[in-house]
């Protein structure tokens, strides 16, 4: 079988690149890493469970405007949608191979995806639900699972101020992804948690949910004495805030200016950032 072009550009491979510090954050924390496991899960989300995750939903929103990294995105087919299964089902069994309960959280994973997005369940177009439901599985039920598999001992226990700082970070970004595209949602029945505060207080959700982030880094890395890793964090997100601001300030001035464009830009200096930052936390685990 032939995969069309189109399939390939609605998995949004680039686009997996943005979840990356979760991952990596996760990562970085345990004592001692299975690297091999390791290896393997950042096979399973990156290059199956995201992407087919994005497909699935490219296939369903037939979106026609901008949407995840693609700004004209094509339309999709009935392949897109058999591929996002097989896709699905390797990640399930390769998630074998890490360990019961790496399957259960890849299975919870996939299910949210497709409740959000399914026109039965449809999650997205509840505002708040929708909400949670992204930044609890993306942020929060990632950190856990790769903390879990990645750890040598596959400990199940895993420290709640990084869980919680994982979801909050995806809180304070999600919000952004949502605000240049309010008159689109709405005409597809969507009520984002961006429309429910309007332009202007998506900013200030988003300024509050990522200041809230980094007290709760801060708590995490100050109870494990370790503060000098917390400044390093925060010394790479320092150009995602400037820019932050800059945009938050020019959307003030003119609302035209909360765009894909600006969007793009947001997302690709927070990725940077934050793959420094997580990164530079993992290097540093290799000299401890």
């Amino acid at each position: 079988m032939i995969i069309k072009k189109s399939t390939i550009q609605l998995l949004r491979f680039p686009f997996s690149v943005f979840l990356a510090p979760v991952f990596l954050f996760g990562l970085s924390q345990p004592l001692h890493t299975n690297w091999a496991k390791a290896g393997l899960l950042f096979f399973i989300l990156h290059f199956l469970v995201y992407p087919a995750s994005n497909g699935y939903n490219s296939y369903i929103d037939q979106d026609q405007t901008p949407v995840g990294g693609l700004e004209h995105p094509p339309m999709p087919t009935q392949q897109l949608l058999y591929l996002t299964i097989v896709m699905d089902l390797l990640a399930i069994g390769l998630s074998f191979f890490l360990s019961g309960w790496s399957v259960l959280a890849i299975c919870l994973y996939i299910l949210a995806s497709r409740a959000y997005s399914s026109r039965v369940t449809r999650l997205k177009k509840y505002p708040i639900i929708g909400f949670l439901v992204v930044i609890t599985c993306q942020g929060g039920l990632i950190f856990w699972l790769t903390y879990h598999a990645t750890h040598a001992a596959l400990r199940t226990s895993v420290p709640f101020t990084g869980v919680l700082a994982s979801s909050l970070l995806l809180a304070g970004a999600y919000p952004l992804t949502q605000v240049y595209q309010h008159k689109e949602d709405a005409a597809d029945g969507v009520k984002t948690i961006s429309m429910l505060v309007g332009i202007r207080g998506t900013f200030i959700l988003s300024a509050l949910l990522f200041t809230l982030a980094f007290l709760v880094l801060g708590l995490h890395f100050g109870l494990q004495l370790e503060l000098s890793r917390f400044f390093v964090v925060l010394s790479c997100f320092f150009p995602v805030l400037v820019y932050f601001v800059g945009w938050a300030i020019a959307v003030w001035k003119n609302p035209s200016k909360a765009s894909f464009q600006y969007l793009m830009k947001m997302n690709t200096i927070s990725a940077i950032g934050s793959i420094a930052a997580f990164g530079s936390l993992l290097i540093w685990k290799f000299f401890d």
